[in-house]
């Protein structure tokens, strides 16, 4: 009578809400008693007074966990409908149906207690607006989320003592499989072993993920894979190589035959999701080197994981020391300050088409807001250690010419070995296809076409993998025979114009100093002091010149400029930039010289024109001398042509200065200059 007691009119106009949840799919398919209790629950809202038309089921929440409102969208509808006031009651088989999680159960009761919507359990009916039926409804709730805690600790006690033991059974990654003692062994598929080993030397040899994903695209193959659920589960698939799970395997302890668990581990963020997050390695719950084979060494695998940390830093606020890129400076990677001792970036700029390297410290100013620790212009230096890598690379470079030219026949041995590995087991997937045919009834059309749609599939699926086979072997015999033999021997004979040659890219100039750099402290102070520490200890100390900013460097020399005010007592703009010229001169961007370039020349050092020069040892213009000789300017250029008038050219453009005339002027009388008359204007003033 207490439970009707407190259902009252104002609750039987509202709507019963029945939640229904079981936290796994397993549950709901096995364990179908608790699913037919729960909707049974529906009976006890009719007999409280609801019309079955008005009770409301929401079971969308079947196979979701309670321990969070997250992603629960049944949940999150019942608490919007109990907020809006549209409930009158909510029905549950138990507290821990609608929460595991305190915060999300206490949430429900305060918007319950506020809108007057009652609670009902297998138990009882509570009212969350009296004191007594919320404490009680408070007390299932922290035992509910108690009861989650005990359980998952006790299934997870178990995993934890087994993985402390090194005994756990984990799944395992691809090349790796239990034996049947359930011992970890190298996979008994050799192509699966082969590929497996030349994804590491591929990785050992470039230094980086992404090098040895293109390494594989490049060569045409293809890396094995485990499908991990579904129906086809276990079976092995073969495809691309992708960056992420070139990172999976590389990071993965297992290819070095160790064991270890607890490497990751979950945190709730704020919204209630949950995300995983990478421990440091001496935070794991067990870790225990050497326990099963490998495809590498312990050492090995610590040593790809400091290269990865290299390289994942390399776009950071400090650069560490990364693999070869693709831009020109030599250094990259390797340049250390020589101030605070961080690794120093690298920051291009363009100047007439050419790309410049300047090396700069610059994560305390980036990060506190302070100048620059120190900028070294790069194009000088790195010649100059190109030039001492030379020197010291040219005596060994027969042990390097034979050392690359195994390691060359090794590579193309290994990949030819697993394309053909590819050929047969394509050509034995046909031969299986086949049998599968030949053995099926005749009369049976539909299973007989089937298979034979699917041997012809296999027999495209060989001939293009034997295409394929001969295009690679013929495209790695002719580099072989041609290309990289005839960059062995230039190494051998010729290392330094194999250094200078700028068909030589970049990135592999950079990998062939750091075969033989550790790194290069740089200083700058009056001079640029590069302090270089080659492997295995030996160290050179270079003192360079700072070079000067771009416009002292492309400055005309002194030499130039005074050879030029020189020769302007005697010669035009265009005879100078000859005479220049023929002397081997050059201006200071490096450019022989022609008119335009000395009158510019002229003009930035204010050295007086050839006009003014002559005008100061008293020339006349055209004018004047006709003036004085009381011709026309026209006779005057006749009698200069003819030789009766000494001028001086004062510009490229056949402009004259002409010499005064002093005591004795041209005869006046009747002149003939190249077997013409004088002209009429002079007949007229007497000038005969």
């Amino acid at each position: 009578m207490e439970a009707f007691g407190k259902v009252q009119a104002s609750h039987l106009k509202r709507d019963a809400y029945l939640y229904v949840r079981q936290s796994t799919l397993r549950q709901v398919l096995e364990n179908t008693e608790s699913t037919k209790r729960q909707y049974a629950l529906r009976q006890r809202a009719v007999a409280l007074g609801w019309p079955l038309e008005q009770v409301v089921v929401i079971d969308s929440d079947q196979g979701q966990s309670g321990a969070s409102a997250v992603d629960r969208e049944g949940f999150q509808r019942l608490v919007a409908d109990v907020g809006l006031g549209r409930v009158g009651i909510v029905l549950g088989l138990e507290v821990s149906r609608l929460a595991r999680s305190s915060s999300d159960w206490y949430r429900l009761l305060e918007i319950c207690a506020l809108t007057d919507t009652l609670i009902l359990d297998e138990d009882g009916i509570y009212d969350p607006g009296h004191f007594n039926d919320r404490l009680l409804l408070g007390l299932k709730g922290t035992m509910s989320e108690a009861e989650l805690h005990v359980l998952r600790a006790r299934l997870r006690g178990g995993v934890l003592s087994k993985a402390r033991r090194g005994e756990l059974k984990s799944p395992l990654p691809v090349g790796l499989v239990y034996g049947p003692d359930d011992r970890v062994i190298l996979d008994p598929d050799r192509q699966v072993q082969q590929a497996v080993r030349l994804f590491f030397q591929t990785f050992r040899r470039t230094g980086s993920a992404l090098a040895t994903v293109r390494v594989f695209g490049k060569q045409g193959l293809l890396f094995p894979g485990r499908v991990r659920t579904g129906p086809n589960k276990g079976d092995l698939v073969w495809g691309e190589l992708a960056h992420s799970r070139t990172l999976h395997v590389l990071k993965n302890p297992r290819y070095a035959g160790a064991f270890f668990f607890g490497r990751r581990q979950c945190r709730r963020t704020v919204d209630g999701r949950s995300r995983e997050e990478l421990l440091p390695q001496d935070q794991w719950i067990a870790l225990f080197p050497e326990t099963h084979p490998g495809y590498i060494t312990w050492a090995e695998y610590e040593e790809n994981q400091r290269r990865l940390r290299e390289n994942a830093q390399a776009l950071g606020a400090d650069r560490r020391k990364s693999p070869p890129r693709e831009g020109p400076a030599l250094l990259q990677g390797l340049a250390i300050c020589g101030l605070c001792g961080q690794r120093m970036t690298v920051r291009y700029r363009s100047c007439h088409g050419r790309i410049l390297p300047h090396y700069l410290c610059q994560r305390q100013g980036i990060q506190h807001g302070q100048p620059l620790c120190q900028s070294i212009p790069g194009r000088t230096l790195d010649k100059a250690i190109g030039e001492l890598l030379v020197e010291a690379v040219t005596p060994i470079a027969i042990e390097v010419t034979l050392a690359v030219q195994e390691e060359l026949n090794a590579r193309a041995q290994e990949v030819d070995r697993l394309r053909r590995q590819q050929v047969e087991r394509a050509r034995y997937e046909a031969d299986l296809a086949q049998r599968r045919y030949m053995r099926v009834d005749p009369d049976n059309r539909l299973v007989a076409d089937s298979l034979e749609a699917d041997w012809n599939q296999k027999l495209r699926a060989l001939a293009e993998a034997q295409a394929e086979y001969e295009r690679q072997c013929q495209a790695d015999r002719r580099l072989l025979d041609e290309e990289q033999r005839a960059q062995v021997l230039a190494l051998a004979t010729d290392f330094p114009r194999l250094w200078q040659d700028p068909g030589t890219p970049d990135r592999e100039r950079k990998r062939m100093a750091r075969l033989i750099l550790e790194d290069v402290t740089l200083l700058k102070r009056e001079e640029i002091t590069a302090h270089i520490r080659f492997r295995g200890g030996a160290t050179r100390t270079l003192v360079l010149p700072i070079p000067l900013p771009s416009p002292y460097a492309r400055r005309t020399a002194q030499v130039v400029v005074q050879e030029i005010d020189r020769l302007l007592d005697g010669y035009t703009d265009g005879q100078i930039a000859i005479l220049l010229n023929q002397q081997g001169l050059r201006s200071g961007e490096g450019k022989p010289f022609h008119r335009l370039l000395v009158a510019n020349i002229r003009r930035d050092y204010g050295l007086r024109d050839r006009f003014t020069r002559l005008r100061a040892r008293g020339m006349l213009t055209q004018e004047e001398m006709a003036a004085q000789l009381g011709v026309c300017t026209a006779t005057v250029k006749k009698w200069r042509r003819g030789g009766l008038l000494p001028a001086h050219h004062y510009d490229d453009k056949g402009g004259c200065l002409y010499e005064p005339p002093g005591e004795r002027p041209p005869i006046k009388g009747k002149h003939k200059l190249g077997g013409k008359q004088t002209c009429r204007e002079s007949k007229e003033r007497g000038v005969v």
